[in-house]
């Protein structure tokens, strides 16, 4: 590896990242990353838009979510690299301009994401302590703080995480046991669980409102698709990510069901609708004398975690494009002692920053699900074609039948369908109008970058020259 290193340029001396994830801290990094914002944040917007039968939209939620999962362990398997669904976009479709459209949306995606937890961090939950503060200086702090410990390193990060997990795991344990003890002594209204809520009665209008709660609710679910980019970080990641993900979602999806049925038997769906911090309302509702300040407390443990891991997440994404050559190399540039990607958390921290300010919890929420659901219907796709790209070593295997399930529902719960309010569709389109900006400037900035070298060939001699990208020209045309 010395040898090698030293053909080539300085930016190409950047230290690979540490192998510091085994299979237990993968799952529970998983976990991790799913729980947090949206069962916390948005279990009230989500009854509101389907009444009593909050369960169901969870369900639904957690069957599209699976067989997405199901997608994307078979892609980290055949490619186990850091740039996820963008890597595998461009080895599906060969088309940069895509790769990068998609790479820019799920870096929104994770970012918006933060951006949630952030906003979640600064209001009621934050709230049951003190009033003083400004939420947005709370919010803004909130991401530096973040910021500084996912450079400081991996380990400290996901360690980190692993406390957060079963903190957060704890305070939905705790409506699930308050749940279970109100339904055994006689109190909750079991009627509540079959109450459909809609804005035109029967039929279609039904129909809309349980695919527009199931898009909202299934922000509660994303983070599945970031742990593929801490493939690079991962021991032996072609074995270990199938259960890690599998486990996961699965894990994270009975959570939910059950926490939904616990929410709408102890609490009208009208009362969680208005509130920010609506799991706070099930446990002053059980009967149960467990302290509201000591759940509060619970709640922004698990908002912190969500935003740590997008921040982490969206940090490697732009390490892993860097080294692709769908951002400028130095997006990929590692801090030598900590080797984390310091330019790509610094980037991503800047965006976080600026979103925690262009919107409120549910529509930053639906922002993320509908950035990722278009995401998730060509990741369903790449998989298909990717079936003609045959790897020199073994890995899971999807059925044919759940890519092709998992692009239509994604599809559906992305459009129009799903009664998505307005400015969602407006923020989306403004984030991606910024990626095709950022498109243009990139391809004349690396156009400029290789035009003095465009005739010679790919060979270490040239590396220095070529300022290190020689090594990654079979990813261009």
């Amino acid at each position: 590896m010395a040898a090698s290193a030293s053909m080539e340029a300085p930016e190409a001396q950047q230290p690979s990242l540490k192998r510091a994830i085994g299979p237990k801290l993968l799952i529970l990094f998983v976990i991790g990353d799913i729980l947090g914002t949206g069962i916390y944040a948005t279990t009230g917007k989500v009854a509101g838009k389907v009444g009593g039968a909050l369960w169901l939209p969870f369900l639904i939620g957690f069957l599209v979510a699976i067989v997405t999962a199901a997608s994307y362990v078979e892609l980290v398997g055949k490619y186990p690299k850091a740039a996820g669904a963008a890597l595998y976009t461009q080895r599906a479709f060969r088309l940069p301009f895509l790769t990068f459209i998609i790479a820019f949306m799920v870096m929104c995606s994770g970012l918006s994401s933060a951006s949630a937890a952030a906003r979640a961090f600064s209001g009621d939950y934050f709230q049951e302590f003190t009033t003083a503060i400004p939420p947005t200086l709370i919010a803004i702090l909130f991401i530096l703080a973040l910021a500084a410990l996912a450079l400081r390193g991996v380990s400290e990060s996901v360690k980190t995480n692993v406390v957060l997990t079963l903190v957060e795991l704890t305070g939905l344990a705790v409506v699930l046991a308050i749940g279970a003890w109100a339904v055994l002594s006689g109190d909750g209204e079991p009627s509540r669980l079959g109450e459909f809520e809609s804005s035109g009665g029967t039929g279609f209008a039904l129909m809309t409102s349980v695919l527009g709660a199931t898009a909202l609710g299934f922000f509660a679910f994303v983070g599945f698709e970031d742990s593929v980019n801490m493939a690079e970080e991962t021991k032996d990641p072609v074995r270990t990510f199938p259960r890690a993900i599998f486990t996961g979602v699965a894990v994270t999806g009975t959570v939910y069901v059950l926490v939904a049925l616990v929410s709408s038997l102890l609490v009208d769906y009208r009362v969680l609708e208005a509130s920010s911090g609506p799991l706070l309302e099930v446990v002053k509702a059980g009967g149960v004398a467990f302290p509201p300040k000591l759940f509060a407390l619970i709640a922004l443990f698990a908002v912190t975690n969500s935003a740590l891991i997008n921040i982490m997440m969206a940090s490697r994404l732009c390490y892993g494009l860097a080294n692709e050559k769908v951002l400028p190399p130095g997006m990929g540039k590692v801090l030598p002692k900590r080797r984390t990607p310091v330019t790509g958390i610094v980037f991503v921290t800047a965006i976080a920053i600026g979103l925690v300010s262009t919107g409120e919890i549910e529509g930053l929420g639906d922002t993320t699900a509908f950035l990722l659901l278009c995401v998730f219907a060509v990741v369903n796709v790449a998989v298909l074609v990717l079936r003609k790209d045959p790897v020199d070593h073994s890995h899971f295997r999807t059925p044919t039948a759940l890519p092709v399930v998992g692009a239509v529902t994604s599809v559906i719960l992305a459009s129009p369908l799903s009664e998505r309010a307005s400015d969602v569709y407006i923020r989306a389109g403004v984030l991606i109008g910024i990626g095709i900006l950022l498109w243009v400037v990139n391809k004349l900035w690396m156009k400029f970058r290789h035009e003095p070298t465009v005739t010679r060939g790919s060979s270490g001699s040239s590396a220095g020259n070529n300022n290190g990208n020689s090594n990654n020209s079979d990813h261009s045309g």
